[in-house]
């Protein structure tokens, strides 16, 4: 399970911050994007598409299964920072810098589920409703300076969250179950404001599913006598994927991101950085780049984000090593043919060396070009010149090729990178050995 709730995590925080993880950047003003159930009364008035339910349907193959469910999601919080007046109230503000620490104000998230303890799937065969209610609430963190003086205080609130989960079962036969997972939010609100509304939705929100006694089949990539079966399960604002080591079937994880069967974390990740599409390695030294100003802000917008700035600041250079690449395995995506003879023989090594003239010739020789006649105009420029042997390659026909740069290039030693214009080809017919000097040749 803790695989699961690993990857879960991750999901649930998916875009909750991004880089520059500032309050001030464009990108960290329009939030919570993923994953949104948002109250009935708002949707049905508001018709923008934005969801107040969300439908999870799978499969479990199992004659006496049982089945549990956990729903998580975020619950926005308002933060807002005080200064105390000379009546002894708070005047709220958007900053407050008190000695080295700046406050800002900003909204954060709290985590919520609820769980369903195991049902059996004989019993579920009548949808069973499970209420889903968070009252609302706030919290007060008093902000002292070095001195020990009362300045000020952080202000935490939210919103009472109303709605229920309802579970269901179905025998499409013999040990096979369609299970139906739906997230409604019935909280009561009126009128089409979406930044109002969005402080009683739930955010980020999906869905762990737990079999015991049965399997859960895949949905992705179902096994052909269960295609059909997978096809007809709809499933809404949400997808589910097997979750868990690789090739066991207890757990399922319904998210609104699009995931593979069982998803994984890098085990290199120094840590959740909310935005699985970007590189880690790039991240972390962006986040370094940043100016002090910069990371002073960053420090003030959440708490999350400055743990992602000391993250950040405390990686070694083994750990940014570990992080710039890694092959996990090779797998063959289909059955591998038998090779062709031909392809076996291009597999076989070039020869170093071959002999012209009775002469071995191999890489450093130094050779005389004569290009067949009736070359193009590099043969005609090339008749003569005194070359050294670079490599000795050999094309899929099976001829083998003389890779040479002439002795008076200047840039001859561009020749490794390599660059055009520095190496030329010739046929083995086409050079002479040159049998004096050969000495001071293969020292050069």
């Amino acid at each position: 399970m803790d695989t699961v709730e690993r990857i879960a995590e991750t999901v649930l925080y998916e875009g909750y911050l991004l880089w520059p993880y500032r309050r001030s950047a464009i990108k960290n003003q329009k939030r919570w994007n993923f994953g949104g159930v948002y109250p009935c009364s708002f949707s049905e008035t508001a018709r923008n598409g934005d969801p107040w339910e969300m439908q999870t349907q799978c499969l479990v193959s199992g004659s006496d299964a049982s089945v549990a469910v956990k729903v998580k999601f975020l619950q926005a919080v308002e933060r807002k920072v005080g200064r105390w007046n000379l009546e002894g109230g708070l005047d709220f503000v958007e900053s407050l810098q008190v000695d080295s620490e700046r406050y800002l104000a900003w909204e954060e998230a709290r985590e919520q589920e609820r769980v369903i303890e195991f049902q059996k799937l004989s019993d579920l065969a009548i949808a069973q409703r499970f209420a889903l209610s968070v009252p609302e609430g706030s919290e007060k963190e008093n902000i002292f300076s070095h001195a020990g003086k009362n300045m000020g205080a952080l202000v935490r609130s939210w919103r009472s969250l109303e709605g229920e989960i309802e579970v269901k079962a179905e025998s499409l036969r013999e040990a096979l179950f369609r299970i139906t997972v739906q997230i409604r939010n019935l909280t009561p609100r009126a009128g089409p404001d979406r930044e109002a509304a969005l402080k009683q939705t739930f955010l980020s929100t999906h869905t762990i599913l737990q079999v015991d006694g049965g399997e859960f089949i895949s949905l992705t990539d179902p096994p052909k006598i269960f295609e059909a079966d997978a096809k007809a399960c709809q499933n809404l604002h949400t997808w589910p994927v097997l979750a868990g080591p690789p090739g066991e079937k207890q757990y399922l994880l319904s998210s609104p991101i699009i995931l593979p069967d069982y998803p994984q974390i890098a085990p290199e990740s120094p840590g959740n950085l909310f935005d699985n599409s970007e590189v880690d390695q790039l991240l972390f030294l962006n986040i370094l780049a940043l100016t002090d100003e910069e990371k002073e802000e960053i420090r003030a917008t959440d708490p999350k984000a400055r743990e992602i700035l000391e993250r950040s600041e405390s990686l070694t250079m083994d750990d940014f090593m570990n992080m710039h690449g890694v092959i996990r395995d090779f797998r063959a995506l289909r059955e591998i043919p038998e090779i062709n003879p031909l392809f076996e023989a291009l597999e076989k090594p070039v020869p170093k060396s071959l002999s012209v003239d009775g002469v071995e010739l191999r890489k450093g020789s130094r050779v005389r070009l004569e290009p067949r006649p009736g070359g193009d105009i590099w043969d005609i420029a090339l008749a003569g010149k005194i070359a050294f042997i670079e490599n000795i390659e050999q094309d899929y026909d099976g001829q083998l090729h003389v890779v040479v740069s002439l002795e008076e290039d200047p840039g001859r030693t561009l020749e490794e990178l390599p660059m055009v214009g520095h190496r030329f080809f010739f046929s083995p017919a086409e050079v002479k050995p040159i049998l004096t000097d050969s000495a001071s040749a293969q020292d050069k």
